[in-house]
This record gives structure tokens, sequence and C-alpha cells, in this order.
């Protein structure tokens, strides 16, 4: 860790990856905390003790008994991540000790005590920013993510001991916490807070709103999805809270862990390769024709797909013109799972279209590695996309994407079609079968070009898509928000 300065961070979330994932959220929440504890930085991260968690640190202290009116007792245990940055798991077994996902069953539905589960979460948060602490350590600003953490600014606009800042970052604004309204006085929230001007969404406790309301700063993950949610349909019934609070919410496009994700050195790959050795990239491409049963043809272009099979993904969409795709003619590969009638539309097209086309339903690392390397087009057509990972890796790893002009898509791909110097990739702009499909015969006739090709491969190469930039983004919001609040500045 580099020069430590003077500020404290409690960075709050409901999932942490390697431990607990569902989605982009864990991977941001164990890459922020590391890049800004190697700027200097004291984060502490703060993390529900679900049942993997537990069994990764177990035999840790008690830090402090948590009685907290309203909620089950619970234990703040001392820990750290696998990266070593500081831990605090919330240790409660009625809220968390049980099987399934970290927000639902074995069968996928929501635990009904969500309100509950996320309410404790979030008020001891809110705890460790105050004088009541039973902490030591104490934050000059609560980083809070999604809605499960929401009700943290709410809390602290209520306490009058409370000292900490707070910011409130969304990963994906569809996903909203909404509970009935007796949750309200059950989770300690005073009945003034049920209104239109705080907690209220139509009739019902929203617990992303209460974040949004009363959080000191809101960031979103891209600049661009910052600018979509203040309009419908993107602000998904929020849009007017979010443009009156336009002048607090900042855009901060993710980074990506450019150690896992470097085709020099990635372990899963059957060739490695940098940008002054692309020619290797091809055996990638044999490799993976050859795994999923598609035919070693090395002319032909292979479209990458990695993603939920989800109609946000806008993968309808490639089911919809994948005659067209074949007849260029060009091969297909998708990995991923999710909405059961796009997985059977897949498994149709593989069954249609034998040795052109292939699909792997589920997940696996090593594949996903493989194909973002043996692909030679990645196909990433999402009809929202607050920010994205998978158009990051694929730049990364020399496999311009084709990608909708929307949220962190717009702002991490440029489309070599209008500009064939600096382009790393393929955008479309209408959300269309059509726009798409004309992005990927753009896509195509470019690869037909290999001079023009090599050079779109290597400006994607050439990007720098690692987590200091954002990391000095969040630093810089934080020291700002400190010192509006007439605290220390950085040292």
């Amino acid at each position: 860790m580099t020069k430590k300065n003077s500020l404290r961070i409690l960075f709050v979330t409901p999932e942490c990856a390697p431990w607990v994932k569902t989605g982009g959220l864990g991977d941001v929440s164990a890459a922020l905390p590391r890049a800004l504890r190697e700027s200097g930085i004291d984060v502490r991260v703060l993390l529900p003790g679900y049942p993997d968690v537990l069994r990764h640190v177990q035999g840790a202290p008690v830090a402090a008994e948590l009685a907290l009116p309203g909620f089950p007792p619970a234990r703040l245990l001392r820990a750290r991540l696998p990266d070593d940055v500081p831990l605090w798991v919330v240790d409660c077994p009625e809220c968390y000790e049980r099987g399934g996902g970290p927000y639902g069953d074995e069968q996928g539905r929501d635990w009904p005590d969500n309100p509950l589960r996320f309410g404790l979460l979030s008020r001891a948060a809110a705890l460790l920013c105050g004088a009541a602490s039973p902490l030591d350590w104490r934050p000059a600003v609560v980083h809070c993510n999604d809605w499960q953490t929401g009700l943290v600014p709410a809390y602290l606009h209520f306490d009058p001991q409370a000292t900490a800042a707070s910011v409130m970052t969304l990963h994906n604004l569809a996903f909203q916490g909404i509970f009935p309204p007796e949750w309200v006085g059950r989770l300690g929230l005073p009945q003034e807070a049920f209104s239109m001007n705080g907690v209220e969404y139509y009739g019902r406790l929203s617990f992303l709103k209460a974040g949004l309301y009363y959080a000191d700063r809101l960031t979103t993950v891209s600049p661009r999805y910052a600018l979509e949610i203040q309009s419908a349909p993107l602000g998904f019934g929020l849009e007017g809270l979010l443009a009156g609070r336009r002048e607090a919410l900042t855009g901060i496009v993710n980074g990506i862990d450019t150690e896992l994700w470097d085709s020099a050195r990635d372990p899963y790959l059957a060739a490695r390769y940098d940008a002054a050795t692309l020619d290797a990239k091809a055996g990638n491409k044999r490799v993976l024709q050859q795994r999923l049963g598609l035919r070693v043809e090395p002319d032909m272009p292979l479209l990458g797909v990695v993603s939920r099979l989800t109609p946000q993904k806008g993968l309808d969409w490639v089911v919809q013109v994948a005659a067209r795709i074949m007849a260029l003619p060009a091969q297909l590969a998708v990995l991923g799972s999710g909405d059961a009638e796009l997985e059977a539309a897949f498994g149709e097209l593989a069954r249609r279209y034998p040795g052109q086309a292939a699909v792997r339903i589920g997940f696996a690392e090593p594949l996903a590695h493989l194909l973002e390397a043996g692909a030679d087009i990645f196909l990433m057509p999402s009809r929202f996309e607050p920010c994205g990972l998978n158009q990051m890796y694929s730049q990364r790893y020399g496999t311009p994407p084709v990608v909708h002009a929307t949220g962190g898509l717009s702002d991490t791909v440029s489309d070599a079609t209008a500009d064939p110097v600096r382009g790393t990739g393929f955008v479309f702009p209408k959300t269309t079968a059509a726009s798409f499909f004309g992005a990927v015969g753009r896509a195509v006739r470019a690869y037909r070009d290999p001079a023009l090709w090599r050079r779109i491969q290597q400006n994607g190469m050439a990007r720098d898509f690692g987590w200091p930039g954002p990391a000095r983004s969040y630093a810089a919001l934080y020291g700002e928000l400190v010192r509006s609040r007439g605290g220390a500045t950085l040292s």
C-alpha cells in the first residue's frame, strides 16, 4: 500500500467476490476497495455473514456485539478479504444462516424477510458512522451500493449523532427493494420518513429511493447511464428524483481486473498473446471450435456471447437475425443461462446449424476466458447496460465488440465505422434487431480487411480499463464531500 492519507471509508455491500457474487456488484466490491487501499485510503468493507462468508472467516474475532432495537442479536466479526482489505462481517444466524443465494432460496424466490436482512446491514453500517459506534475506527464517508444498503443514508439523516457523509452507488436501477409500508416502523425509521420526500414509493417502502433521497452524493457506474436514468424509461419511476438531484449525481465507469483478464498471462487460454503477437490468437479460436463442436475454419468469423440470457441483454435480437448471421457466413458460440425461452431458442439454433452454431447453458470460468480470446467478434447488444464488463474484457483480448449505444457500452467502445483510425468496436444506435444486425455486418466486413482489423484490435488492447483510474475518481469525490462538510482534507 502506498502512503496513507487521512481518509477513512466504510464500503457497505451485499456481496463481494470471490466469496459471494451474483453479478458485477460482487466484482466491483472486491476490486474498488482494493484499488482504494492501494492508493493509500483506509477503506474497510462491511458484508453480511452468509454461510459462504463465514466459512472463509472461521475463527475471526468478535469486534462488537450488536444489540439494535427491532433486529435480532448480531455480532460484528473482524476479518480480512483475500487481498488483505480489512473486513467487518455482520454475523446474524437468524438473518443469514440459510441455503440458497444471498437474496433468495434454491428456487430463486426472494426471501420474505429481505427487508429485515438488509435493514440490519444498513442499520449496522449507520451505527459504525456515529458517536454510538462500538469501534474506535470511524469513517468519514460511508459508501453504499444498490438497494440492499439504501437505508444507510436514511438512518444517518435521522441520527443527530451521525458523523459520516454518505455516497450511494447505483449499479442497476431496475432493482429497487420495494416492500410493504409496515416495514417502515419495524425497521426503526420515523413515520415522517414515509412521504414522497423520503422513502415512500407509490404507497410502499423503497430501500433504493431512501438512498437516492438522503445520500449526500450519488454515483452510477458510467457517465452515460447517469444521464439515461434521469428520464424514462431507464429511470424506472425514479427519474424525477434523479433529475432533481443531477448536481449530486456523478458517473464513474467501473474498472476490470487487468491481472485476471490478461491475454498474455491467462492460464485458461490455449495460446497466450499480446498486441504485438496477435497471430497467436488464432490458436485459441481453433481450440474453441474443437471444444464446442464447430467446424475448424480459421477464416470464418466466429461471433461470441458470454452473458445472462435475458431480454435486457438484447439476446432475443441475436435469435431473430441468426439465419442472416449464418448466411454471412459466420459462426456463433454462446455461453450463458437465464430465460428458459432464450435457452431453448439458442439450443434450437445449435441443432439447426450443426458445426456453425454452438451453445453451452450454464457458466464456466475457463470457457468464458477461452471464448473471449477465441472469438473474432464479441456480441453485447444490451437494451440497457449500466456499465458492463465483457465489452472491456473483449477489447483487452483483441476481440472487437458489437454493442448498443447505451450506458457503459457507449462510454467504453469507440465505433470503428465512424472512426476507423481510433475505433475499438462497432456501436449500433437503435433498439432494434435490424440496427444490431447492421453493426454485425459492419464488423464482418471490417474483419475481412486484415490491416483495418488489426488496427481495431490493437486500438482496443491499448485501452486502459484498470481500476486505478476509477479509484482516483472515487477518492476525489470522497475528498470533495469531506471538505464540503468542513472535514479534514487529504494529507
